[in-house]
């Protein structure tokens, strides 16, 4: 009976050793454009939009346009960026946010927000 928490303290030491590298790996995962959007603390784009063409994407969401033909809508990936960057500057009614003139992205997930959308 004595050794039952022994047992138990080395199984617990053992379960945390092989969960650290799991873990740190996880931590290490560099989120990409679809984890940027669909966050709902960064890019939250479902909160607005419909993405048809990511079966990833679920929402019921019709605020904002749907993003389909991201290229044909903007021939100039430049000017998609521009729009997530700061929508009001084409637009000062608009309800979507200004990620990058408001630093709710940084340059680098703007970027590549803009590489997922611009390939929907």
């Amino acid at each position: 009976m004595r050794k039952a928490p022994a047992l138990l303290l080395a199984a617990s030491i053992v379960g945390a050793l092989m969960a650290a590298p799991a873990l740190a790996q996880e931590q290490k995962k560099e989120e990409t454009g679809q984890d940027i959007a669909f966050n709902n603390r960064k890019g939250n784009c479902l909160a607005c939009h419909s993405i048809p063409g990511d079966p990833k994407a679920v929402t019921i969401a019709n605020i904002g346009p749907p993003l389909i033909a991201m290229k044909a809508r903007y021939p100039d990936k430049a000017k998609l960026r521009a729009q997530i960057w700061d929508a009001t500057a084409a637009n000062p009614y608009t309800s979507m946010p200004p990620f990058g003139k408001h630093k709710i992205l940084s340059e680098q997930e703007i970027d590549k927000v803009v590489d997922y959308v611009y390939g929907l």
